[in-house]
C-alpha cells in the first residue's frame, strides 16, 4: 500500500514538483502568447490585452516577479473608493492587491520568479487585468470573494475653510 502512495506521489510531483523553474525568457514567451500588443526590453514588458495596459518586470537576481497595470490617478479618487480599495484587497482582490505609487493606482501581482509555473502566470496576468477592468465596480480579480462584513460608507461632514483655526 505504501508503494501505491509513493508510486502515485512521484508521478503527479513529475508533472508538477519537478518542473523547470520559471525564467525571464519562459515570461516574455507567456506574455507574447496572451498579449495583444507586446514591447520587451531586456527583463521588461509593455503588453496590452483588450486596450487594458500590462507591465511586467522580472528579476531573477533576487527572483522576484510582477505584473502591474495603471487603473487610475489617485487625485481622480475619492476616499470611498480608496477605501473600498482597501477592502478589496481583504475579499475580492484575491492574489492581486491594489497599490499606490507615483500618484496612480495599480493593480499589481508580485511573486517569486522560479518557483512559478506558466498556469500561475496566465492566472497571474488574468487577475491583474480583472482587477483593472472591475475597479469602482466588484473590486475583484476572480468569481472567488472571501465573505466578510462589509463597513457602509459614512458621509463625511463638511469641513469650513477657517483659517484662524489652523494658526
Amino acid at each position: 500500500m505504501k508503494k501505491i502512495f509513493l508510486s502515485l506521489f512521484i508521478l503527479l510531483n513529475l508533472n508538477s514538483g519537478f518542473s523547470q523553474k520559471m525564467t525571464p525568457t519562459k515570461l516574455g514567451e507567456i506574455f507574447t502568447e496572451v498579449s495583444d500588443s507586446i514591447y520587451s526590453q531586456k527583463n521588461q514588458w509593455r503588453f496590452t490585452i483588450k486596450n487594458i495596459p500590462l507591465i511586467a518586470i522580472a528579476d531573477s537576481t533576487h527572483n522576484r516577479m510582477r505584473i502591474i497595470s495603471p487603473v487610475a490617478e489617485v487625485k481622480k479618487l475619492n476616499s470611498e473608493l480608496l477605501l473600498a480599495s482597501l477592502a478589496a484587497n481583504f475579499h475580492t482582490a484575491l492574489d492581486i492587491k491594489y497599490a499606490i505609487s507615483d500618484n496612480l493606482l495599480w493593480s499589481i501581482y508580485v511573486h517569486p520568479l522560479k518557483e512559478l509555473n506558466k498556469n500561475q502566470v496566465i492566472n497571474a496576468i488574468s487577475q491583474v487585468y480583472y482587477g483593472n477592468v472591475n475597479y469602482g465596480t466588484t473590486f475583484s480579480s476572480t468569481s472567488l470573494v472571501f465573505p466578510g462584513r462589509q463597513p457602509k460608507p459614512k458621509k463625511e461632514p463638511k469641513k469650513e475653510n477657517n483659517f484662524t483655526e489652523k494658526i
